[in-house]
């Protein structure tokens, strides 16, 4: 689950609390699309996001003479 379906997902869960009688569907969407939201940016920072480092923190440099 992407950040962007876990917005949509808090997004969803703030309009049926607000705006319906259906609040528990309400806070669990939002507490879902929350949690979603901080997995996302653990695994992205694990991974390194786009031209960051590897996993493991480190660059190996190879030099062919």
């Amino acid at each position: 689950m992407g950040i962007s379906v876990s917005l949509l997902l808090i997004a969803a869960g703030l309009i049926l609390l607000v705006a319906t009688t259906l609040n528990a569907i309400g806070w669990i969407l939002l507490v879902v699309g929350a949690i979603g939201i901080v997995l996302s940016l653990i695994f992205w920072s694990a991974w390194g996001g786009f031209g960051g480092a590897p996993a493991g923190g480190r660059r190996t440099t190879v030099i062919e003479e």
